[in-house]
């Protein structure tokens, strides 16, 4: 299923939003397109929505499993401007978003589904899931010059942490049950990373609400929604 924008899929498409969950994949570049896709759809989203170039190829079975929108991540409308026209179009429905190259995983998803884990979740009284964007790198660059290797992934085991998310509305006291996750090539690297896009925290799994809106930060409008636990 193939729609020539957003403004169409909105149209047209909105019905394939009242069931979630629902991915929302932002297509940068032609880096492992086909795998993410793969991967999100075997996930057991009810639908995957790749947000792509027109120009970009797709494997025919996983153009088949997919709805495709025709979108200029780079040079249209910025990613959250288009997650908020979602939120905004698919009330009360479990949505999530990533770029190519980005894969989910959690607990016992060889077995589970992200709707089970979803369930759970809400069960536990939560409308969003903190979720971590761990970088991974290929082992050897001179066999992969781009630096991705799926079937020999490395990552940093050490240097993660957390600081307290300061209030600046409230003297820059701490947030209550909020914080600022770092580490990875972001850290070891941050010298060459602006410091807005440092954190490797991401709610990345949310239920849409009316009036609920994302910020450029990876967090969303209602604050309960940034937080990591419940307050009791």
């Amino acid at each position: 299923m193939r729609y020539s924008s957003l403004d169409a899929f909105l149209m047209n498409g909105a019905a394939l939003l009242a069931q979630g969950p629902v991915a929302l994949i932002f297509i940068e570049d032609e880096v492992e397109i086909d795998s993410t896709l793969r991967h999100h759809v075997d996930l057991g989203f009810k639908q995957v929505v790749a947000l792509m170039p027109p120009a970009f190829p797709l494997a025919a079975d996983v153009g088949r499993r997919v709805i495709r929108v025709d979108h200029d991540v780079k040079r249209a409308a910025g990613f959250t401007e288009i997650i908020n026209r979602v939120i905004a179009a698919a009330p009360g429905t479990w949505l999530y978003y990533c770029f190519n190259a980005e894969y989910l995983f959690f607990p016992f998803c060889e077995s589970r589904t992200v709707g089970e884990l979803l369930t759970f979740h809400g069960e536990e009284r939560r409308d969003a899931m903190l979720t971590y964007v761990i970088d991974i790198y290929a082992g050897d660059l001179k066999r992969h010059e781009n630096a991705v290797a799926l079937e020999d992934a490395n990552l940093d085991k050490s240097g993660y942490y957390a600081l307290a998310r300061n209030d600046p509305d409230n003297h820059n006291h701490p947030k209550e049950r909020q914080l600022d996750f770092y580490g990875g090539l972001r850290w070891r690297y941050e010298e060459h990373i602006p410091p807005e896009r440092r954190k490797i925290d991401r709610i990345s799994l949310f239920r849409a609400k009316p009036g609920l809106t994302l910020h450029e930060t990876h967090t969303f409008s209602d604050e309960e929604y940034n937080t990591y636990a419940c307050p009791w």
